[in-house]
């Protein structure tokens, strides 16, 4: 079992996914259990090396403690192998067994404990890591479960969101999938992206800055987006669990402000093909936790995922960009204020954009490229938004973010903002995120390798209106 992180504390919401490799194999220590409550241990030629593990219901109690000490939003990893059977490779057979899943959900709800989300097995769809389940057997599972849990919540106010499969998408599984479900059953359909490869790939930090290899993963959310159309539109799309790098991440590049790049634009992405929720592997563990596991410092993209929530809205607006492949655009409405929030990513080492903004009705906003050979040209991006700025008493400033590597050392795990590294105060506290305010109508520059997030107050969108 493990926790993914889908926004922080310092977020003022955090949902933490609590499942993971071994959930499959966890049962929970309630009444009916007919064997001792014991733990995981290491067993040669079991799933994944382990034994079967038990959730005892005094460490679920704590837990639970932690999670109403911070507010957690909870989503909880049932096990979606039990009482099945091994059929061959991969393949478990039989209808899931729900008895001991039941008797957990029922003590949770006894607790008054807040599950916001209950999702159904990890990695099991398609060819499965480590083991799969038929989709027509996962689609009648599900009704069952969804039965179960109107059942328990009958008299109980609080959501109970079903979420599935929590694995890898494979087109031809999860459409079958919503299609033996039916409507209503499926809340939320949720994938999983490591698509940066292993971690001792000795090119991965330059997979990150090809702008090439990252649009490849975009096949992967366009077609969960328009499998979910064609057959289950009453669901929405989640990601439930990325790391760009698998098992542990990449050793000084997952940690280091490198993984910005992928991590930020994977954020922008997801978001642009209508993705509700993307949970980051990990919290804490391995080098891709947003904590330093030993020292539970933040690694840079604490600071980039924190930016992200506190500044891009839900609204996603459209981007019409034909410019330099290396200069990646994103655009939402602004975070619960008036006007418009940018993200710049410049993956290029030798090219500065320099971003002219006009107020016009349909604004361009004009790039100028400038490279190491001293040549120019120019580039532009459209948003449908109009410039609402005239009056006197308009703000005249936007608020710029730039986001570099301490001494340009791009496998730093330090992160500056606006040339100040980003550092726990005294008291162990997140630090200030403060922009520098400049005047709207001067260039706007984007310096290689760098990152900047840019808020224009007096942009209108009727999209965001």
């Amino acid at each position: 079992m493990g926790t993914v992180v889908c926004a922080e504390s310092s977020f003022n919401t955090l949902r933490i996914r609590v499942g993971g490799s071994l959930q499959d194999q966890v049962v929970y220590g309630v009444k009916g259990l007919e064997h001792p409550c014991l733990p995981f241990e290491k067993t040669v030629g079991s799933l994944f090396g382990f034994s079967k593990g038990c959730l005892s219901m005094d460490r679920w109690d704590e837990i639970n403690s932690f999670f109403n000490r911070t507010g957690a939003i909870v989503t909880f990893g049932i096990n979606a192998l039990y009482g099945r059977h091994h059929v061959k490779n991969h393949l478990w057979g039989g209808a899931w067994d729900s008895s001991n899943a039941r008797d957990f959900i029922e003590y949770t709800i006894s607790k008054g404990y807040k599950v916001d989300s209950w999702e159904f097995g990890n990695e099991l769809s398609g060819r499965g890591i480590g083991a799969r389940v038929e989709a027509e057997q996962y689609g009648r599972d599900l009704i069952h479960f969804r039965a179960i849990l109107d059942e328990l919540y009958e008299k109980s106010h609080t959501q109970h969101l079903l979420l599935a499969p929590g694995g890898f998408f494979d087109e031809q599984w999860y459409s079958k999938l919503l299609q033996v479900s039916g409507s209503g059953i499926v809340n939320a359909m949720t994938h999983h992206i490591y698509n940066l490869g292993p971690g001792t790939d000795p090119h991965l930090a330059k997979k990150i800055l090809d702008p090439q290899y990252l649009n490849r993963i975009a096949d992967i959310y366009k077609n969960v987006q328009s499998t979910i159309k064609n057959h289950g539109p009453w669901a929405l799309a989640w990601v439930g669990e990325a790391g760009g790098v698998p098992n542990n991440g990449g050793r000084l590049v997952s940690n280091t402000f490198i993984d910005s790049f992928w991590y930020l634009d994977q954020l922008g992405m997801a978001s642009t093909y209508n993705t509700k929720a993307y949970c980051r592997q990990t919290l804490i563990g391995g080098h891709y936790g947003l904590l330093d596991r030993d020292t539970f410092i933040p690694n840079p993209d604490y600071y980039s995922a924190l930016l992200w929530h506190r500044l891009m809205g839900k609204k996603v607006l459209s981007v019409d960009f034909n410019g330099h492949p290396h200069l990646r655009a994103y655009t939402h409405c602004r975070k619960q204020k008036e006007g418009i929030s940018l993200l710049l990513i410049n993956l290029s080492n030798n090219t500065e954009y320099n971003v002219a903004i006009k107020n016009d009705i349909n604004a361009n906003l004009n790039t100028g490229v400038h490279n190491d050979k001293g040549h120019s040209f120019t580039d532009g991006l459209k948003w449908a938004v109009s410039w609402i700025g005239t009056t006197s008493t308009a703000v005249q400033t936007r608020e710029e973010y730039h986001l570099t590597a301490e001494n340009g050392n791009l496998q730093s795990k330090t992160m500056l903002l606006n040339g100040t590294p980003l550092q726990l105060t005294e008291g162990g506290g997140i630090p200030p995120l403060t922009p520098a305010h400049v005047p709207v109508a001067s260039p706007l520059i984007v310096a290689p390798l760098s990152i900047v997030f840019v808020t224009l107050p007096n942009f209108e969108a009727e999209a965001c209106v």
